[in-house]
């Protein structure tokens, strides 16, 4: 099962394409800054039975938007999430069998986001169907510049990278476009646990007075 993070961002390339046909070839990509190791992503390329590369970089993005339609809805929404983004980058793996790439491959990606200015929003594992779900903001003056999705499966692994400012009410905002309705539950995913987190709080803070 696709995740729901790499579904809107798959949309998000599609529209893109759709508005500028040609876009592939106008540029050659720039190199991705995922954090993937070159002989790592030839291996799983190999191995995967369905392979999904999306790199989309400042200057790709500019091009693709100076073409969009303003005037077409969901242009429009595409148009006014990508302004001032960095790149786009995704990675998807799918599997004929579990067992095609390493657990300690996964860790290294999700430490590889470790850093100060990058904080964890949502981290879910499922161990009966040995899933997870990682989603960090990176944060700037304490202003979001950037989103990391890594969604594992042991039959799909998918990486997301989103570059430069990016606001969790921008992905509301594509929700209720064909194809990008993951964007409103990401944005609800975030606000609930912020709620629980708050809840949780609270809690703590009335025993504390008592």
């Amino acid at each position: 099962m696709k995740s729901r993070m790499t579904s809107f961002v798959l949309g998000v390339a599609a529209l893109l394409l759709a508005a500028l046909p040609n876009l592939a070839l106008a540029q050659a990509p720039a190199p991705s800054p995922l954090p993937l190791p070159p002989q790592l992503e030839k291996d799983l390329a190999a191995r995967a039975s369905d392979v999904t590369e999306v790199t989309l970089d400042k200057n790709m993005l500019g091009f693709a938007s100076k073409f969009m339609d303003k005037n077409d809805k969901d242009q429009a929404a595409v148009h006014q999430v990508i302004q001032g983004l960095d790149g786009i980058y995704v990675r998807s793996y799918e599997f004929d069998k579990e067992g095609q790439y390493s657990m300690d491959d996964v860790e290294k990606l999700r430490q590889a986001f470790t850093a100060p200015e990058w904080s964890p929003i949502v981290h879910e594992r499922e161990l009966k169907s040995k899933e997870s779900t990682d989603v960090m903001v990176k944060l700037v003056n304490g202003e979001p510049h950037g989103m990391f999705v890594l969604s594992a499966e042991p039959k799909e692994l998918t990486i997301v990278l989103i570059q430069g400012p990016i606001r969790m009410d921008q992905l509301g905002q594509l929700g209720g476009l064909s194809g990008l309705g993951a964007l409103g539950d990401v944005e609800k995913k975030t606000k609930d646990t912020t709620k629980e987190k708050d809840k949780t709080g609270d809690k703590s803070d009335k025993g504390g007075d008592q």
